[in-house]
């Protein structure tokens, strides 16, 4: 791996504009944002210019969402090869990303890319258990050389070296934006994998996962019903919840550890829930049922860590599942739940934004991670950077 062995310092004055390169744990396409950033009195103020969601090549992806689940992968030389691909991939994102904003590689600062989880084992269980490790590809030279833009790329591992589960990055990003001295709130992404991230109106900010949101539910869909997702969810609301799959889903060890804690299709896949079938389950109630353990995960975690929380801000793509929000919405009762999007931020493009951000913070030589949230033994500079 080529990178510069520090920051590299940025004085430039007024606007400036980064994109972020995110792919989740669905692998359900690349999200691209250009960002610009401006400063007052010291504070970044983030907005969107525009946001793209490009997609995967289907074979490329199909090997993703397989290698992401733990299918086993044959040599040294597709590891490399994959490593490129999904490279060249963020790097026609964010040419294509240019070209429909009309502007051109030179007026953007970096690109702030968090490639694509191929393994995510923070806790090293998998293999000796004293050897924790993340693994994102999508090499930041090849994403350098194909757009003649300045990268930041690796940006979980220095946080999994110094002790930290490498996940979830993006509270720092909620907390520079969303924070609010009013009152307690509560920053919802529902990607692939949920996760919350915690202001308190007063207090530390914590962030963790909480489980699976879109990536069963995704699965599922696609295998029994030819859909890569429940559009609304609507497949769910033909089916019932099937309580005792529920209760032998929630009975998972996983979601009664303390945070930090982090996971992903490494723990949870559709392997994982075929385990736990009685083997006459209707598709529709599974499909229901794996909402409702979303729902329930979610709510469950909010409750336990921060009770006081008058307010959800939900992002990701499980923002436009009408029949989750409203779930999770009843369940949470008098807590307001709604899009980030009634306070500035786009909710498909709130994580690629924040790794925008993230590389803005590499470049200024400040930390990206907050140890509250990932465990690590103290604030640390993210990412390797890739000089144009």
């Amino acid at each position: 791996m080529t990178a510069t062995a520090g920051p590299v310092r940025d004085h430039a004055t007024g606007p400036r504009f980064f994109i972020g390169l995110m792919s989740g744990t669905s692998a359900d396409g690349i999200d691209a944002a250009l960002v610009r950033f401006d400063e007052t009195d010291g504070a970044p103020h983030g907005a969107l210019v525009l946001g793209r969601t490009y997609p995967w090549d289907p074979v490329l992806r199909e090997r993703l969402v397989a290698v992401g689940q733990g299918a086993r992968i044959d040599s040294l030389d597709e590891v490399g090869t994959l490593d490129v691909r999904i490279a060249e991939a963020l790097a026609e994102a964010a040419t294509r990303l240019l070209a429909e904003a009309g502007m051109a590689a030179g007026a953007i600062t970096a690109i702030g890319s968090h490639g694509q989880t191929v393994r995510h084992r923070p806790d090293g269980a998998a293999f000796d258990g004293r050897h924790p490790f993340t693994l994102q590809l999508g090499d930041g030279n090849v994403i350098a050389e194909r757009t003649g833009i300045a990268t930041v790329a690796d940006f979980r591992r220095r946080d999994v070296a110094a002790g930290g589960h490498g996940a979830p990055l993006v509270p720092a990003f909620h907390a520079a934006l969303l924070h609010a001295a009013s009152e307690d709130r509560a920053v919802l992404n529902l990607g692939g994998i949920g996760n919350f991230t915690l202001l308190p109106a007063n207090g530390t900010i914590r962030g963790f996962d909480t489980g699976p949101a879109n990536a069963l539910m995704d699965a599922w869909c696609q295998r029994h019903f030819g859909e890569p997702f429940d559009r609304d969810g609507e497949m769910a609301a033909r089916g019932t919840v099937d309580a005792a799959l529920l209760a032998r889903l929630l009975d998972e060890a996983w979601f009664a550890l303390p945070p930090p804690k982090s996971t992903g299709r490494e723990q949870f896949h559709l392997d994982w829930v075929d385990a736990r079938l009685g083997g006459r389950e209707r598709a529709e109630d599974v499909q229901a049922t794996l909402l409702e353990l979303t729902a329930v995960t979610v709510c469950a975690a909010l409750r336990r860590e921060q009770p006081a929380t008058r307010r959800v801000l939900v992002c990701g793509g499980g923002v436009r599942n009408g029949a989750l929000m409203a779930r999770i919405g009843a369940l949470l009762g008098d807590v307001a739940v709604g899009s980030t999007a009634a306070f500035g931020l786009d909710p498909d493009y709130v994580e690629a934004m924040a790794f925008a951000w993230l590389a803005r913070q590499t470049l200024m030589g400040a930390p990206g991670n907050l140890p509250a949230v990932t465990g690590a033994r103290g604030p640390r500079v993210l990412g390797a950077i890739y000089p144009a």
